[in-house]
């Protein structure tokens, strides 16, 4: 075993953490990325800072709460003096690349105000949230009658699959993303009704696959310099259909039943039913609908599984196991309408919960090979372990990192120092914020657990929610309504309260440099209240003592 050299930083989309077998889902198998638990740890309690692609990923990839980097929802840019992860390891000598997702939007204001071009070196990696780009797919090209969703969505995989005989003006959408009947009629995915439906195409040529090859080209293109590959999955996202085999592996049989009960579809929470109403949640809540949406997003993981094992069998094969870090996660979960919702913007551990499992070729984690950890920890966690697996040191940057380095507890050191996590929520731009006639600054919700109870705040004024994590841990009774628990609501309001006054913005000088200043300050002439020479000290005032001038006084 040696140092890890690289960083293979593996991340699905809406990936459930139960959805796995190494998490104890009891039908659908993952010995691939299994037995990456096997040879790391797997993290049993991290959660996101955000139940939303954009913001999730920009927390992940900058190592910062919402809060403080501001790219609240999707494509709400990142301000362009907001570092990322790619900034911290290139300062580091390492290479940090992107292939796949990052749902990243530019801050194009911030860059014009600052004259970066962005096609030159420094404008391109601002533009793509720090990355390198070897190939940038954000899995996405819908179109409707304003356009596209995201006009430069799905290009290069669209040119690789018209190359292979998939003709259309979007084979994206008519081929990996659809079915077809026996008359030709293409079956959109964007349906739920065609869920079930297996994809017209070959199961090579859908994009698990096109990717998994994508990342191999990468490293095999890399010499001798370290590099991070981000190798960022577009599945088991939505829109949710698979090709055959997977198509047809799962079925009622293997299915969990929904977590959800009668109380909580009559909750008197304006905010919560809200959501619970919204067109996915209605969606969701009917069995027929949720039945073919599971056959789909079980075949899609049990896809990204066999595809970690094209990838790790060919590390193995290379050494490269040897030298290579591996993490393992997702940005979010799904609530395939446990709570009555669907989708992932809301607090329950569907949601918020991720897998997060990370291999250290290295002799010193051998103490911990294998084990589970159910520590407090947030993708914000990620930014900071990769910077001291480069070399460098992440404690030095906490006036910048927030999250904590998981690399002493990978080799038998200490969890992170935290008693809380925490999540937040924009939904100013949702129709929901409109239906409750909130202004944005309302439309804003936090979450905050430990590993007893999880609080979710809303700043619409509306009362706050609590779960009784040990009590009930799939999270089906609201307590917050509940006069006895007075007193827990108030000990979880210290611990947001908290949260919310550390400081966050100030990034632009470190946290050694202001304790420095307390007892060797910069010894530049500035004396305040100092009576006489013999008071000043570290010969502050040496410029100031036996010196001589001309008399210019007027007698």
């Amino acid at each position: 075993m040696a140092k890890p050299r690289n960083i293979l930083f593996i991340m699905f989309d809406q990936l459930r953490w139960d959805y796995l077998s190494c998490y104890g889902h009891p039908h659908l198998e993952t010995p691939n990325i299994d037995r990456i638990a096997a040879r790391g740890v797997r993290f049993d309690n991290a959660r996101i800072q955000s139940p939303l692609c954009g913001p999730s990923r920009m927390s992940t990839y900058t190592g910062r709460y919402v809060h403080s980097h501001g790219a609240s929802w999707n494509n709400v840019p990142l301000k362009v003096g907001e570092r990322t992860m790619g900034d911290h390891l290139r300062d580091l000598g390492m290479g940090c690349w992107l292939v796949g997702k990052t749902h990243m939007a530019a801050d194009a204001e911030g860059m014009r105000r600052l004259g970066l071009e962005p096609d030159s070196k420094i404008g391109a990696r601002v533009v793509e949230c720090g990355f390198d780009i070897w190939e940038r797919d954000d899995g996405m090209r819908p179109e409707g009658p304003d356009g596209f969703y995201d006009p430069g969505g799905a290009l290069k995989y669209n040119d690789y699959l018209r190359g292979k005989g998939y003709e259309s003006d979007n084979p994206w959408h008519d081929y990996a993303n659809s079915g077809i009947d026996d008359d030709g009629n293409v079956l959109s995915g964007w349906f739920l009704q065609n869920s079930d439906s297996p994809a017209n195409i070959r199961e090579e040529d859908s994009e698990t696959p096109y990717l998994t090859r994508r990342g191999i080209e990468f490293i095999k293109a890399q010499g001798d310099e370290p590099w991070c590959c981000h190798l960022s999955y577009i599945k088991p996202h939505w829109p949710y259909i698979v090709p055959e085999p997977y198509a047809s592996m799962y079925g009622p049989a293997d299915f969990l039943p929904p977590v959800r009960s009668s109380a909580e579809r009559e909750t008197d929470h304006p905010v919560f039913k809200g959501f619970q109403n919204a067109p996915v949640g209605k969606a969701f809540a009917r069995d027929d609908i949720r039945d073919k949406v599971l056959t789909a997003y079980m075949g899609l993981i049990k896809q990204c599984d066999d595809q970690m094992g094209v990838l790790f069998d060919w590390l193995e094969e290379t050494g490269r196991m040897e030298d290579t870090m591996i993490v393992i996660t997702s940005d979010h979960g799904d609530f395939l309408g446990d709570h009555w919702l669907g989708e992932k913007t809301f607090f329950h551990d569907a949601s918020v919960k991720v897998p997060m499992i990370i291999y250290d070729p290295s002799e010193e984690a051998d103490a911990t090979r294998g084990t589970s950890s159910d520590a407090l920890v947030e993708c914000i966690d990620l930014a900071p372990t990769f910077v001291d697996v480069a070399g460098g040191d992440a404690a030095a940057l906490d006036h910048i990192l927030e999250g904590h380095s998981l690399l002493p507890m990978l080799r038998g050191g200490p969890a992170p120092a935290r008693d809380c996590s925490i999540c937040e929520y924009d939904y100013s731009a949702t129709p929901l914020a409109a239906r409750l006639d909130l202004h944005p600054d309302q439309s804003r919700m936090f979450m905050v657990a430990d590993h007893n109870w999880k609080m979710i705040h809303f700043e619409s004024g509306h009362r706050p929610m609590l779960f009784d994590l040990q009590a009930d841990p799939d999270e089906l009774t609201d307590l917050g309504n509940d006069a006895a628990q007075a007193d827990t609501i108030a000990r979880m309001y210290d611990k947001l309260n908290a949260w919310a006054r550390r400081p966050s913005a100030r990034t632009t000088m470190s946290n050694a440099s202001f304790i420095k200043y307390r007892t060797a300050g910069p010894r530049t002439g500035v004396l305040i209240g100092v009576v006489d020479a013999t008071e000043a000290s570290n010969d502050t005032a040496a410029k100031y003592i036996g010196r001589k001038a001309t008399d210019k006084r007027e007698r």
